[in-house]
């Protein structure tokens, strides 16, 4: 701001032109900071899936984290915060799917070598967009050390990460089952596919003497025994014994067998077993290996039912179960006064597609043993990550979360790290096009980068301090880097966890395109400023909840950016025969000022300390509308209007003590405008920007 300050704030003008001085002054580079910083703060950027703009979503942990950041680093912290972008194997996959779709291609009809080269060029562009967009959001991350997913030094360390688990023992290769996506066509990891409560028939069908339950006809062709439970009376003949039944494909014989996991009161009590197309009857038939045959598969990896179906060969999963039920009601096999038609239950889907997942046996899969000992360590990679946060090592906030997280850890399985796509890592194997799992190299990301952005950025910056990011990917992503972190380096990978919600609009409404309800942050950047999103984004977002956001919300925080510019232009206009080497007598009154304002940075700094940003952004609001604008500056109008000097320059200097004191503790919550009416203060000792000024005290 200079000394005769325009009318209006032009966010427009000056966000662009702020930004390019904060990135030519290096000070975003913890190593180029003035002053001795000891105590390290570091953040690594969750990085962002290079595969599209960003959203909104984006825009509430960039915002927080930089909050954060600029915090620190007034404060007088070494504070690193380094940028990065994921590839995002499968996501992207997706992303690039439908962009094929739309050009009436095929990814299964393009070669491998020649997707891969398409899908690399389409991510660089999408990371060099999004890399723009962090910047218009305000983020002061060190560019000199961004990383991407796909480095090569990054994937060399993904590689000493398998070789170590392989040499561990945690790494195992066999034929198992996994999740299928048929659109996708590859394997998903527990975690990738999500429940939802679906109606289905529920069948009663005859085998033989034994009446049993089951939604999925089709798979019967794959069944290799019928289960009951062994204290079950009405099976106890049965049980060890074949029996002889009819089918719709002809006659045939199959096993009873004992099984605990057979629950008495679903159906009939008992079960069919197709350990080839459901994951819990494959965990029978390895419990039974020595009673019973082998898994058949009956379905394709397309989600048609296979050769062994005789005419039902070539139909889909649901077309085929309707007509098998109609076959073997003919046949007298299904009696259809018994089904259930509204029989609930919950199946399994593609978390992106939502297809509906089939069990499917695969070849050379890849697992990791999460509840295994390594040879090397004394703790499993779930135990280890257990007793991390049982022992506060790592600190959640919301600390409610720590429950999700235990009990998520308590019924964890072996993680299939195969993915049967061509974009990713690929999995250091002869003969194999398959690559890893993009959550096996993302969680290691925070070692990952600091290993390779800069030497000795492992020893000064690791464990980092704060792991910023959305509640949804806690399971995903949060606890897979604290396993993996202390597995490769036997240290936690950050001190904190803070977990932000999915933003919602002001119905409580998920955002979503198919709604009409997105916004879009570069969009309201455009109109209102960044600054005035950023309040927006962070005035009633408590940790772990989800913030509600919408344009009306985003206007009335440019209108606080306007007041907060009329208000230091008014300042301003009223400092030009100000002398700032001079302190002058203040009264009792100004003196009391001075202590409630020091009070305010105390508690803003205590809210600061204790990631309540949420509070410390309404409270300074408040604080600058109501009491500055509202109160101390129409106080001061009277002093500054009369011939008294020694009155006029206390009003004067308390005026622009109260102001410089707001630009500082507003600093992180709306950097650009701050910054903006800072360059043009007419104080003593003023620094180069407002971005390394000292925090009040």
């Amino acid at each position: 701001m200079k000394t005769e300050p325009s009318k209006t704030y032009d966010h427009k003008k000056v966000e662009d032109k702020i930004y390019q001085l904060w990135q030519k002054s290096g000070f975003f580079n913890p190593d180029k900071l003035p002053g001795k910083r000891k105590k390290a703060f570091t953040i690594i950027m969750p990085p962002a899936n290079a595969n599209g703009a960003l959203h909104v979503g984006h825009a509430v942990g960039i915002t927080l984290q930089d909050i954060m950041v600029r915090y620190h680093r007034m404060k007088g912290d070494k504070t690193l915060w380094l940028p990065g972008a994921d590839h995002a194997g499968f996501e992207t996959q997706v992303v690039f799917d439908k962009k094929l779709e739309k050009e009436g291609r095929s990814r299964f009809k393009i070669p491998g070598d020649k997707l891969y080269q398409e899908i690399l060029e389409f991510t660089l562009a999408n990371k060099k967009t999004m890399e723009d967009q962090l910047k218009k959001l305000g983020a002061s991350c060190d560019w000199s050390r961004e990383k991407f997913t796909l480095d090569p030094d990054i994937i060399k360390i993904i590689y000493q990460t398998f070789e170590k688990l392989k040499k561990d023992g945690l790494l195992y290769k066999g034929t198992r089952i996994v999740n299928w996506c048929t659109k996708h066509q590859t394997s998903l990891s527990d975690l990738e596919i999500k429940y939802e409560e679906r109606k289905d028939p529920l069948y009663f069908i005859k085998y033989g003497p034994i009446e049993l339950a089951t939604v999925r006809l089709e798979t019967k062709f794959g069944d290799t025994a019928v289960a009951v439970n062994p204290k079950d009376k009405r099976y106890q003949k049965y049980i060890g014994k074949e029996i002889e039944i009819e089918t719709v494909i002809g006659p045939a014989k199959i096993k009873v067998i004992a099984d605990e996991a057979v629950d008495m009161d679903f159906g009939t009590g008992a079960v069919k077993v197709t350990p080839a197309h459901d994951p819990v009857d494959f965990e029978v038939w390895q419990r039974h290996k020595d009673e019973i045959p082998g898994p058949k598969e009956v379905i394709d990896k397309f989600g048609k039912l296979n050769e062994r179906t005789g005419p039902y060969q070539g139909m889909k999963v649901i077309e085929a179960r309707q007509k098998i039920a109609e076959d073997m009601a003919k046949k007298g096999l299904l009696d259809p006064k018994k089904t259930e038609h509204d029989y609930k239950h919950n199946v399994a889907v593609c978390y992106k597609c939502g297809s509906i997942i089939e069990p499917m046996i695969l070849d050379n899969q890849w697992f990791i043993k999460m509840t295994e000992k390594p040879k090397s360590k004394k703790l499993s990679l779930r135990d280890s990550a257990v007793k991390a946060i049982k022992e506060k090592q790592i600190k959640f906030i919301p600390q409610r979360f720590e429950k999700i997280f235990f009990h998520w850890m308590k019924i964890i399985r072996d993680w299939n790290i195969s993915r049967q796509i061509v974009w990713g890592i690929k999995i250091p194997e002869k003969d194999t096009t398959e690559v890893f799992d993009t959550w096996f190299s993302s969680c290691q990301w925070p070692f990952a980068a600091l290993m390779t952005a800069k030497s000795k950025d492992f020893k000064n910056f690791y464990p980092t301090t704060v792991m910023e990011t959305g509640y949804d990917i806690i399971f995903f992503w949060v606890a897979r880097m604290i396993m993996l972190g202390l597995y490769a380096t036997d240290k936690i990978p950050f001190k904190y966890v803070y977990l932000h919600g999915m933003v919602r609009d002001k119905d409580r409404q998920k955002m979503s395109k198919s709604k009409g309800n997105v916004i879009d942050p570069l969009g309201v950047i455009d109109i209102y400023g960044s600054d005035a999103l950023r309040m927006a984004l962070m005035v009633g977002n408590t940790p772990g909840s989800d913030p509600i956001i919408y344009e009306e919300k985003i206007r009335g925080y440019r209108n606080f950016t306007n007041k907060v510019w009329n208000a230091s232009r008014f300042v301003l206009m009223n400092l030009q025969d100000f002398n700032p080497d001079k302190k002058p007598k203040l009264g009792k009154k100004d003196e009391k000022t001075l202590r409630d304002l020091k009070r305010l940075s105390k508690e803003i700094t205590k809210l600061m300390e204790s990631f309540k940003f949420y509070r410390a952004a309404e409270k300074l609001y408040h604080y600058f509308w109501h009491v500055f604008a509202d109160k101390i500056i129409e106080e001061q109008k009277i002093r500054l209007n009369k011939p008294d000097k020694k009155k006029k320059q206390a009003a004067q200097y308390l005026l622009l003590e109260v102001l410089k004191t707001n630009l500082k503790l507003l600093h992180p919550f709306i950097p650009f405008i701050t910054e903006e009416i800072y360059q043009g203060l007419p104080i003593k000792n003023k620094k180069e920007f407002l971005m390394i000024e000292d925090w009040p005290k």
